[in-house]
């Protein structure tokens, strides 16, 4: 009776472990396929859609000067929103996680007010207060000063839907880091801008750089909200998603992809260097962590 018991138990044991197994099976196949049908088969597309036609046509349509305008003003939009929200996510973290004082709720609120708020809805609150029937419309015209569908507005869109990525990349960090080694080098004599760059930045070094790249990718493929403020104006005020869209309606949709692959490879770099500071970064905390624990 008891090896019949026994052998029953161990039956039901590698009942359970093969469930387990299958079960393991069942998610990591059914997770795979699903970023293989969503995501890997949509980016191949794109590039077989963009090269279909030859290398010589690929590279003709990127070096159409619309296309190399909108890849110039890409970059200028993004070089200009980056850094300030780079300065504003530092500014931000810091007050939030080294002061406290009243409205420190209603502060972080704001910072996450673009995740909550439609593209487009940003772009048509600049177009409210800049445009030409906007509320501040006639005082800009009338000196001369313009904003809506021009590199000004673009720039303002783009600012607006990246502002939150640095700062919540690094308030979580810094709050977990504590500020003792702050103060250990403000006691020792150090300087605001010395304990900044030699203590604070340095600790912060890779969740920084990782929010800039998530805010940098952001930018340059923001479309809804540059999408209200440009106008659509060729070769002037159309970034590289609006100038996707144009060329899509206008039924050159070699030149579309081929400039859309651009925005791909974007993802495709972006992905790995979110990877590689992922790596790093858990290496770090790895590293720094208290020895027996």
């Amino acid at each position: 009776m008891e090896d019949l018991l026994r052998l029953r138990a161990k039956h039901r044991s590698r009942s359970s472990w093969l469930a387990r197994e299958v079960l393991h099976v069942l998610l990591i196949g059914g997770a795979l396929g699903f970023l293989v049908l969503f995501l890997v088969l949509p980016l191949a597309a794109v590039f077989v859609e963009a090269l279909r036609k030859g290398l010589g046509t690929y590279f003709e349509a990127l070096a159409h000067p619309e296309a190399v305008s909108a890849i110039k003003l890409t970059l200028l939009v993004a070089g200009i929103s980056v850094p300030l929200n780079t300065i504003f996510g530092l500014a931000a973290a810091w007050a939030m996680t080294r002061f406290e004082f009243r409205g420190k709720t209603w502060l972080g609120a704001l910072i996450d007010l673009p995740f909550s708020v439609s593209p487009v809805v940003s772009g048509l609150i600049y177009v409210l207060l800049f445009g030409a029937q906007g509320w501040f419309g006639p005082w800009l015209a009338a000196h001369d000063i313009k904003l809506i569908f021009a590199v000004p507005g673009l720039v303002l869109a783009t600012v607006f839907v990246t502002l939150p990525f640095v700062a919540r990349e690094l308030i979580p960090l810094m709050q977990a880091q504590g500020s003792e080694e702050e103060e250990a080098a403000r006691v020792l004599g150090a300087t605001g801008w010395q304990m900044f760059f030699r203590v604070t930045l340095p600790n912060i070094k890779w969740a920084l750089l990782y929010g800039v790249l998530l805010c940098n990718a952001r930018a340059m493929g923001e479309f809804g909200a540059v999408s209200v403020v440009s106008g659509h104006i060729r070769g002037l005020t159309n970034t590289l998603p609006l100038q996707v869209e144009i060329l899509y309606n206008d039924f050159a949709s070699a030149a579309a992809f081929a400039v859309a692959s651009l925005l791909a490879l974007l993802a495709l770099v972006t992905l790995a260097l979110r990877t590689f500071l992922e790596w790093r970064y858990g290496a770090e905390l790895a590293a720094r962590a208290p020895r027996g624990h």
